[in-house]
């Protein structure tokens, strides 16, 4: 088989990744992909923008591809997988009507009220003054939501009713984000664990992945400003059994059943950013495709050839189809640019990849990376996730550790406290 897939983070590097290891597969196109993706078995970069969506369309139709896995949210809400199943190829990911469900999140409240789903309070606005009316009248702390897609940074947990006000001035007057900005969403404010819950789904079955949990917050201790995650490991001990339970039969299948009723077969990736709290488990929100950086540790932990689970939500024979997980614990630390969340320097180089790589259980996935005169340098803000696999969660958090300390650049930061709650929580 041929696969291309689209987008060129983190996410796409473990991917390509993956995919390479399917004997079913014989040539991987990533495009756009990063400087670590061009490096993985079978695969070569394609210089293509990911919401490049007729050029990504006449390339699949000339090289004759097998399958498209769609990676970013952005060119699945722009219809990527209608554009190409109208010509007859195959694409993984959710249509343009179902991508909605990440795509607006005021169209996701609609969706979790008419299945429900336990989410929180909320109110939705599209001026200023009904939307600071809203905060003054419910107080803090509140989350302020832009409405559209944001890259992950669109959400500001106000501490404050000052706070809240300036993330409402910033979306309406100064346009930080743009269309995406147009709405907003406006909640209460719910206390608790967050964690990650992962599946694939065709439309009809759910077939869950391992739970895990992302670090949204820039700084340690959950603090400074909202990114597109500093972090990820699997499992979250947040997670029971029980709870494993109640996401797939209460959240997951009402979901796609909703949507269903509504005219929208959703297949794809069913995520759900869970926030448990001593009055139950809420959605903070969906997403439409895999976590970034969920899938590195994730992934890290499937045993199964993930082709033919692409291939079953393609054709929804999914409820065919099992898979099996390494019961060892994955940590994955994300190496950013100095600066990230807001303004940063590119152009850096990285040194010090190939010796973290070298470790046992340590697989170093490129995010925001390009080959410029054979060294590789930072192109974005999240930078590299480096991920371990280890036999307990504390030695993997080491292991993850020990490798990030081998790579440097100008200006670079992570987080140390990866995997933290979860070693709090098992003792």
């Amino acid at each position: 088989m041929k696969i291309l897939v689209v987008g060129g983070g983190g996410r796409e590097h473990a991917l390509c990744w993956k995919i390479a290891q399917s004997p079913l597969v014989a040539k991987i196109y990533a495009a756009p992909g990063n400087g670590g993706t061009d490096l993985e078995d079978k695969t070569v970069n394609v210089d293509i923008s990911a919401t490049d969506i007729d050029k990504l369309l006449a390339f699949a139709k000339t090289e004759k591809i097998d399958l498209t896995v769609v990676g970013p949210e952005d060119p699945l809400s722009m219809g990527i997988v209608d554009a190409f199943e109208a010509e007859g190829l195959k694409a993984f990911g959710p249509n343009g009507d179902a991508a909605q469900l990440e795509a607006s999140k005021a169209f996701a409240k609609e969706i979790m009220i008419s299945a429900g789903i336990p989410t929180a309070a909320y109110g939705e606005f599209t001026e200023l003054a009904p939307a600071k009316a809203y905060v003054m009248k419910q107080g803090a702390p509140i989350v302020v939501k832009a409405d559209g897609l944001a890259a992950g940074k669109g959400v500001t947990v106000a501490k404050t009713v000052d706070e809240a006000m300036s993330a409402l001035d910033e979306i309406f007057l100064d346009n930080a984000f743009g269309e995406a900005g147009s709405k907003v969403v406006i909640e209460e404010f719910l206390d608790g664990e967050e964690a990650s819950y992962l599946a694939f789904t065709d439309g009809v079955t759910v077939l869950p992945m391992v739970s895990s949990q992302d670090h949204k917050p820039a700084y340690n201790n959950d603090e400074g400003p909202n990114t597109g995650g500093m972090g990820a490991y699997s499992p979250a001990p947040v997670v029971t059994d029980e709870l494993f339970q109640y996401a797939t039969e209460k959240i997951a299948y009402p979901l796609i059943q909703t949507m269903a009723a509504q005219g929208i077969t959703f297949k794809g990736i069913i995520y759900a950013g869970l926030m448990v709290t001593k009055n139950g488990t809420k959605v903070l929100e969906f997403n439409a495709r895999f976590g970034d950086p969920e899938t590195q540790p994730v992934l890290s932990r499937l045993k199964s050839d993930i082709v033919p689970v692409f291939l079953a939500c393609t054709d929804q024979t999914l409820d065919k189809v099992e898979i099996e997980w390494d019961e060892n614990p994955t940590v994955c630390v994300v190496m950013a640019s100095g600066g990230y969340p807001k303004s940063y320097e590119k152009g850096y180089a990285i040194e010090g990849i190939a010796e973290a790589d070298k470790l046992e259980g340590v697989k170093v996935f490129h995010a925001g990376t390009a080959t410029v005169d054979g060294k590789t340098v930072n192109t974005g803000g999240r930078v590299l996730g480096v991920t371990a696999c280890g036999e307990g969660l504390e030695e993997t958090i080491k292991l993850a550790y020990e490798a990030v300390e081998k790579i440097s650049w100008k200006d670079l930061h992570f987080r140390t406290d990866i995997g933290a709650k979860a070693l709090k929580r098992l003792s």
